[in-house]
């Protein structure tokens, strides 16, 4: 473990200064809410998969797509396309790009920069990680749920596990690999993302374009 976290700062060190210039707002525009593949057909192309091709960049209406497909506002009322426990909404998005990690604003449908420079390599220690386009990183904020921690826990994962099946789906139809990952290495994550104690990663998930 004191090994995976030495390489993560490694990597941070290193990849900080590449994305000085990186936009600290990218407004997002309006996601398509129609076409795709008919959900049995997303159903049965869904597959965790490993082999990305490098050097491809998702467009903005692809990241659009992507994000309101996993957690977006999808009703008048603020609700979203994945469930959470008494409409908490504690499910967090930090989208990891070449140039930077973004806070997905569902809400305004903006991806905020919260950290310059590309960190993808840094959110987990299989060969692949940093390879896909987009490094998803779920952060549950458990000051938004309501009961005993480990209930909120429990809520968390449950709720995270809505979001990752959506990207997932939304993989299948849009012809994309991906695979969710559970070993992340969280402290030094958390660090670089300005964390708090209640604010947990739960699992990153790797989107990208198939080889």
């Amino acid at each position: 473990m004191k090994k995976l976290l030495l390489l993560v700062a490694f990597a941070l060190v290193g990849t900080l200064s590449a994305g000085e210039n990186a936009e600290k707002t990218l407004v997002l525009p309006a996601p398509a809410k129609t076409g795709g593949l008919p959900l049995n057909e997303a159903l049965a192309n869904r597959h965790s998969s490993r082999d990305f091709a490098a050097g491809k960049e998702f467009t903005l209406q692809q990241l659009s797509d992507l994000l309101w497909a996993a957690s977006g506002i999808n009703r008048e009322d603020g609700r979203m396309t994945a469930p959470t426990a008494s409409n908490s909404q504690e499910i967090d998005l930090y989208v990891a790009l070449p140039a930077g990690v973004y806070f997905y604003n569902r809400a305004g449908n903006t991806l905020d920069l919260l950290v310059a420079g590309d960190v993808r390599k840094a959110t987990g220690g299989q060969p692949f990680v940093g390879q896909g386009t987009v490094e998803i990183i779920l952060v549950a904020d458990l000051d938004k749920l309501k009961g005993a921690d480990a209930q909120r826990r429990d809520m968390a994962y449950i709720d995270s596990g809505y979001v990752s099946q959506n990207l997932y789906l939304f993989a299948a139809s849009a012809n994309l690999n991906s695979v969710v990952r559970a070993w992340v290495p969280r402290e030094a994550l958390a660090q670089t993302l300005g964390l708090n104690a209640n604010q947990i990663i739960t699992v990153v998930q790797t989107v990208g374009f198939p080889k």
